[in-house]
């Protein structure tokens, strides 16, 4: 059993597509989609009453690092999924021009944001920092200047809204960043070995399927959030599928991952003291199951 929420990221997606082209069933699996919202997943997946869920790679090393054991078997995210935006009539440029501006971030302060500033040499105390929530019209609206975002949802939501805006992404700064994992229970990893992997192979023909047929794929996500707007299920579709790749997956297949790929991530959040205490990354990710389902890049089909 799998739990995940109603959109079109990637993990998500890709679930979606492998229930509906019956590749779960392929691999001879029975899986049920659960719907989740607010964390939820997490306790479900520790107590054992889902088998699969998703987690940003950030919560994975802090979940870890909290005494939670979870282990990422894919990586979907080769950068990370959060960004700052300005909107484009505001005249910002660059992170210079965050100087004497308000900042909204949703809960806690990115360390993403704190690592920009200490690159470009930017003077923090010349700029306001406020805890705004989850909602991207702060910044149409005016209250803040600068917002710290999910890249593949809110640029577009307020894009659409007739609010262009830019977008600056920490990779782009040299900021380590990874984005959404699936992950399981650490402890139950091995007796589920084999579930694992045919749960892993199925949605990876999902993600190729999504690739190949764009219009088909969003007819299925839609079946499945069927309040969702398509165009901006497009939008975070191809966001989700260009952060999908990189050098890595190129040679080793989407969802691949490396121990340095973690490591850096690990010391980035280390070093902003983003997680209380080290850990070690060898044992917060398992890429046997991607290795396995791939010969080089190519997917390894049924």
């Amino acid at each position: 059993m799998a739990g995940f929420k109603p959109q079109a990221n990637l993990p998500f997606a890709a679930a979606y597509i492998a229930q509906k082209k019956g590749y779960f069933a392929d691999q001879r699996l029975d899986v049920q989609i659960r719907h989740s919202q607010g964390g939820q997943h997490i306790p479900l997946l520790a107590a054992g009453e889902i088998d699969v869920a998703t987690a940003d790679a950030s919560d994975v090393l802090k979940r870890n690092a909290a005494g939670i054991p979870l282990t990422a078997v894919v990586l979907f995210g080769q950068v990370g999924q959060q960004g700052f935006i300005s909107l484009e009539s505001s005249g910002i440029k660059s992170p210079s021009d965050w100087q004497g501006k308000r900042f909204g971030y949703k809960i806690s302060l990115p360390p993403a944001y704190r690592a920009i500033l200490e690159t470009e040499g930017i003077d923090r105390s010349r700029i306001e920092e406020i805890s705004v929530g989850f909602d991207p019209r702060i910044l149409s609206q005016g209250q803040v200047d600068v917002l710290a975002v999910f890249k593949s949802n809110e640029p577009d939501t307020l894009t659409r809204m007739g609010f262009p805006v830019t977008l600056f992404d920490p990779i782009d700064f040299g900021v380590p960043q990874l984005g959404l994992t699936y992950i399981v229970n650490s402890d139950r990893l091995n007796e589920q070995g084999d579930m694992i992997q045919r749960f892993v192979k199925a949605t990876l023909r999902g993600v190729k399927f999504a690739i190949e047929n764009e219009e088909e794929a969003l007819d299925i996500i839609l079946e499945f959030a069927p309040m969702e707007e398509r165009e901006h299920q497009r939008f975070m579709l191809r966001q989700e599928l260009g952060d999908a790749r990189s050098a890595i997956t190129n040679e080793r297949g989407i969802g691949a991952m490396t121990a340095g790929q973690w490591q850096n991530l690990h010391d980035h959040l280390i070093e902003y003291e983003a997680i209380p205490n080290s850990v070690d990354v060898t044992t917060v990710f398992d890429d046997r199951f991607v290795s396995t389902a791939y010969d080089g890049p190519e997917l390894r089909w049924p």
